[in-house]
């Protein structure tokens, strides 16, 4: 469904430090990064999409974060849901919500949420 999703950053080398850290642990491979622009992006090894792109806002004004904006990135399991967590936070990120099961949303849903170091509020989930 989705095709990618481009996140505004303030600071691109603080951005790329956090971002690069969770989609490590999340498996998902630096597909470029240029940075002239500056943006990067990560996607799956074995498929052309979905994409995650960072960068400055193509409109030269300053990135800001949405209310009630939230990214959502896949885990396949629980035990990356809470590395991912850690990463995050070590890397600059703020909790939003330890890992943990969340069964309002479903039976085996599980997910940590945090922000990044811009504010954009991001989630890392598992749904087995």
């Amino acid at each position: 469904m989705l095709s990618h999703v481009f996140i505004g950053v303030t600071d691109f080398e603080r951005a790329f430090a956090f971002y690069s850290a969770v989609m490590a642990v999340l498996g998902q491979p630096l597909r470029f990064r240029d940075d002239s622009r500056p943006w990067a992006g990560w996607m799956p090894h074995d498929a052309p999409r979905p994409l995650l792109l960072i960068g400055a806002p193509f409109d030269g004004m300053p990135a800001t974060t949405g209310n009630g904006a939230m990214t959502a990135l896949l885990a396949p399991d629980r035990a990356t849901v809470d590395r991912a967590h850690a990463a995050a936070l070590v890397h600059g990120g703020r909790c939003e919500g330890p890992p943990g099961p969340r069964p309002e949303y479903h039976a085996h849903y599980y997910g940590g949420y945090f922000r990044d170091p811009d504010g954009n509020k991001l989630c890392v989930c598992c749904h087995a």
